[in-house]
């Protein structure tokens, strides 16, 4: 099973990702500023969505971004969310209104006066009422200075141009000492960015006179970067190591125009073509900011189709706008990059302060002297610490202490901690790594719950060391030969037949921590070793309530209830967060969970024998309370959170990487797309096994659509019922191994095949072998799983892939088909079949004949000796062994059962062998008759029989009844060694 690490190398996290500058660039563009809006409210709905599945609040764009910069109606917009703080949607309904007042009726129809000035088309005084009433209804006066004084998160600035130089000048709600200011109002401000030549007189502001800034800056993105160097990066005017997103939205390509050669279609055209002239803006700007561009720190959004016919003052429009920027993001071009802007923008933290070049120095200078002291090198561990961490700084305190070197005693340390699953053992590991850090050379993790993770961990741990090693044994040699200090933890050491010293690296440098629910493990332990216990009492309620996202400030309060639910799930950790979680979603308040964990408990003994015997039941029923909220859920999300739990709890607990699913989607598009003749049955995994898959994996869209797989993580990440995990801009999801187990134990027989049939879809994208798989579960578990791989691969005829797979099962099983043992029999029926279409009939006789004289009464192995009698040519011997299975099973078995269907289709097959075409035609028709009414037109099973059926109606001379059916089956698409491969 494919695992990774979150790894990082040299030290501290870069301020930049979580303190980096955000900027906002907002073009001109009159009535078409709407589409900048609603293009800003899709990014918004994202990130706040994003937000509450990680158990934040709610921003604004003025709490995201640092700066804010506009021009024309873009200034205007800027001005709304950043100085008056408005949130997108109700900036949409404002901005609509205003274009509505402003450009429904032309106060002048002709552009010029007599005497040859450029004339007003529409009211000022109605575009100054209007930004007043936007001004007033927001909490502000309109006679507020625009810059009066307070010191905001987000700073907001626009551009006018000044008609004594036709400049472009800045308007600032704030002040920077090297620049000076025009105190304006937000009235005077949003009116001087907002005076469109032609459209609206120039504004005076004192003695300066302004008209709105398109015709200088329509695309403002050099003037917020210029801006932002100022305010940032004064003494260097080097902006870029400061920027952590840069967010331009344009308002709609406006098209290519000619110049007008008339006056007057010049002066109420052109004029507005070349002020909304952005892309070469643009083109230049991204040239510049190519590496920022790459790196996904900036952004570029504007409509490319769909709004060139729209004028500046249409503001009847707005349907069409929206649609034309709806249209845009639906692209899957766009929605890539408005995911990659999310990822960005939700890790902001905090806001830019002015001295943020000052800490990106610092940052920088302690990265170089770590390299050049030494200090970690190398840091391979999964997670960081969680965020919920309570207590426990004692027993932090003496494992430090314990684990660090005495002077003029160098030897290896090894310390165990023991306890039940789900106390948090690999939660103190991650504290005590973080808190040792530079204490190390290297801290480096492995996850040897199984001999798959185990070795993909080691062999990480070699790649990072430079070795080329292969094996555990080459890796853990790398590792013993490095001279300086190293902390190796072993996470889930959960077996008590294994010998984990086989883990543990020789030689003096390192000091190695292994977690373990199994108290016999202590022997591993070179310092006493440490039994993990449940937090103490008001440690458990600080932790219960941090995970219902409680306010500190009412903890208090709350400390009566916090104490009930704390005695009732025993203190235990991993209980107290899942409780947590399923209290901040809603589902229950803090002073209701009781009642309904008691009811939940009654349920679980009732249905889950299993669960309610194990020592875990306590946790086990908060999942249980989880896992409700599901199966009541009426919506898409809950369905799908259900399936992808399913296929999770099949898989291995580890880091599962989210593109194994798009992978399976594209070998699903090419099962469903494939012609007869074209399709790799190496990769199909044929149209039976897609209609299997959870409706997540939408069968139907053209392009990869993971938003139904994000909400269904997101919504078991919110449940605490999965970790979600992201390296290098990929996703993945893990279970705790308590989850995990949980989850497992719950599916019933039925759900387990259910949930494994689609897991194989996820597993063909991956590389593992027999032995892997054997380690994910019990041999009793696991052999069922791969012999109905082998049954698939039997069906694709991927005859040498079966090889493969047999001789894998012989080695790890210690079988040998010369002497079949009763406890593998269902091995030795797929092993025959194999052998026949191998070539090798005789040897599947034989083996066959060996199976059914040990056990008589085994249907399924006379079936198949019958099929391999065929085979061999002894059509007398199958027709007769073959007429006896399928008596028995017509008084066992319904008319519609698939096993009695399979005998009579195979018996149907053998009488057309042995010259009885009469009775193959008589037996088929009953075949296919039954098979039409119980399997989809395109099941291989139905067109299988057609297929057999037609080549004996074509036997016995049935020529019309042969042509009809045989062009059914090709019109279905039948693959024709598929066919040929099912019976």
């Amino acid at each position: 099973m494919v695992q990774y690490l979150a790894t990082q190398y040299g030290g501290e996290p870069n301020p930049l990702n979580t303190t980096g500058l955000c900027l906002l660039s907002l073009d001109g563009g009159g009535v078409r500023g709407l589409s900048t809006l609603y293009i800003l409210k899709s990014l918004m709905a994202l990130l706040n969505h994003q937000r509450q599945s990680d158990g934040l609040p709610q921003v604004k764009p003025c709490e995201v971004f640092d700066l804010i910069g506009g021009t024309s109606t873009g200034g205007l917009i800027a001005i709304m969310l950043g100085r008056l703080e408005m949130d997108v949607d109700t900036c949409i309904a404002s901005y609509s209104e205003l274009m509505k007042t402003v450009f429904e009726e032309k106060s002048s129809w002709f552009p010029v006066s007599w005497s040859g000035k450029v004339k007003a088309r529409f009211d000022s005084a109605k575009l100054k009422s209007a930004i007043e009433d936007v001004v007033s209804n927001n909490g502000a006066s309109p006679t507020d200075a625009f810059n009066d004084g307070k010191d905001r998160g987000c700073r907001t600035f626009v551009c006018a141009t000044a008609t004594e130089t036709a400049g472009v000048t800045r308007l600032r709600s704030y002040t920077l000492p090297d620049e000076g200011e025009i105190p304006a109002t937000i009235c005077e401000a949003a009116l001087a960015t907002s005076a469109a030549t032609g459209f609206f007189n120039p504004i005076s502001i004192r003695s300066r006179q302004f008209v709105d800034g398109a015709l200088g800056a329509n695309n403002p993105v050099d003037e917020v970067e210029g801006e932002a160097a100022n305010i940032w990066s004064g003494d260097t005017g080097d902006l870029k190591p400061l920027v952590k997103c840069f967010v331009s939205i344009g308002t709609g390509n406006p098209g290519k125009k000619a110049l007008e050669d008339d006056i007057v279609k010049f002066l109420s055209r052109s004029l507005v073509g070349i002020a909304t002239e952005t892309e070469e803006t643009e083109r230049k700007f991204i040239a510049r900011w190519a590496k920022h561009y790459d790196e996904k720190r900036y952004f570029r959004f504007n409509v490319d189709q769909g709004l060139q016919q729209v004028g500046l003052a249409e503001y009847k429009e707005q349907g069409r706008i929206e649609a034309a920027t709806d249209e845009y993001l639906r692209h899957q071009a766009q929605k890539f990059r408005v995911r990659d802007c999310i990822k960005n923008l939700q890790q902001k933290q905090s806001r830019t302060e002015s001295t943020f070049s000052l800490v990106i120095s610092e940052y920088t200078m302690r990265c170089i002297t770590k390299r050049q002291r030494g200090g970690n090198a190398h840091w391979i561990v999964p997670c960081p610490v969680n965020s919920l961490f309570t207590g426990r700084a004692e027993l932090t305190d003496r494992i430090q202490s314990a684990l660090r070197n005495e002077p003029g005693t160098p030897k290896q340390k090894r310390l165990v901690i023991t306890g039940i699953g789900g106390m948090g053992k690999s939660e103190v590991c991650l504290k005590i790594a973080d808190a040792m850090r530079e204490d190390f050379w290297g801290v480096f993790w492995v996850d040897v719950s199984s001999p798959s993770t185990a070795k993909n961990g080691f062999l990480a741990i070699a790649k990072a060391l430079g070795s080329s090693a292969e094996s555990i044994d080459e890796s853990l040699q790398a590792l013993a030969n490095i001279k300086e200090r190293w902390l190796l933890v072993l996470d889930n050491a959960d077996d008590p037949a294994f010998d984990y010293a086989a883990y543990t690296p020789s030689g003096t440098q390192g000091a190695v921590i292994i977690t373990s629910r199994v108290p016999e493990c202590s022997q591993y332990s070179t310092l006493p070793a440490e039994a993990l216990e449940g937090l103490e009492e008001e440690h458990s309620m600080q932790l219960l309530l941090k995970a219902a996202r409680v306010p500190e400030a009412s903890w208090q309060s709350c400390k009566e209830q916090a104490k009930a639910i704390v005695e009732l799930l025993g203190s235990h950790t991993l209980a107290l967060i899942q409780a947590g979680a399923y209290i901040a979603e809603g589902y229950y308040r803090l002073d209701q969970y009781c009642a309904k964990y008691k009811r939940l408990h009654e349920r679980l003994l009732k249905h889950y024998p299993k669960q309610q015997q194990s020592r875990y039941r306590h946790v086990y029923a908060t999942f249980e309370a989880s896992v409700r909220v599901l199966n009541d859920s009426e919506d898409e999300v809950g369905r799908d959170a259900l399936d992808l739990l399913g296929v999770l709890s099949m898989l291995h607990s580890s880091v599962l990487p989210l593109q194994v699913f798009p992978g399976a989607w594209k070998g699903v598009r090419q099962v469903l797309q494939a012609n007869d003749d074209q399709t790799d049955k190496m990769e199909a995994l044929g149209r039976w096994h897609v209609s299997q898959l959870p409706e997540f994996i939408d069968r139907q869209t053209d392009e990869w659509d993971d938003h139904r797989l994000n909400r269904a993580s997101a919504l078991l990440a919110s449940l605490s019922l999965v970790t979600r995990h992201r390296l290098d801009d990929l996703d993945g999801l893990s279970m705790h191994p308590l989850v995990h187990a949980w989850a497992k134990d719950r599916l019933g027989q039925e759900q387990h095949q259910m949930a494994w049939e689609e897991s194989e879809t996820w597993q063909s994208f991956l590389p593992p072998s027999v032995e892997e798989i054997f380690s994910f579960g019990p041999p009793g578990t696991m052999l069922p799983i791969l012999l109905k791989c082998g049954w698939v691969l039997n069906r694709m005829r991927e005859d040498n892939r079966l090889k493969s797979l047999l001789e894998s099962l012989y080695v790890v099983l210690k079988i040998t088909p010369s002497e079949p043992s009763p406890e593998h029999i269902r091995i030795w029926d797929l092993a025959a079949i194999s052998l026949g279409y191998l070539g090798h009939a005789r040897q599947a006789v034989g083996l066959l004949e060996h199976v059914v004289k040990t056990h008589p009464d085994r249907l399924a192995s006379q079936h198949a000796l019958g099929f391999a009698y065929q085979a061999n040519r002894q059509m007398k011997e199958a027709v007769g062994l073959l007429e006896y299975v399928v008596k028995v099973q017509e008084t066992m078995l319904a008319e519609t059962h698939p096993d009695r269907l399979a005998s009579q289709h195979t018996l149907g097959f053998a009488y057309q062998a042995n010259r009885q075409t009469k009775e193959a035609v008589g037996l088929l028709e009953h075949v296919v008759k039954v098979r039409e009414t119980t399997l989809a037109e395109t099941h291989p099973d139905r067109l299988a029989s057609q297929h057999v059926l037609a080549s004996v109606y074509w036997a016995n001379g049935q020529m019309k009844e042969a042509v009809g059916l045989l062009e059914h089956v090709v019109k279905c698409k039948v693959y024709a060694e598929c066919c040929s491969g099912l019976y």
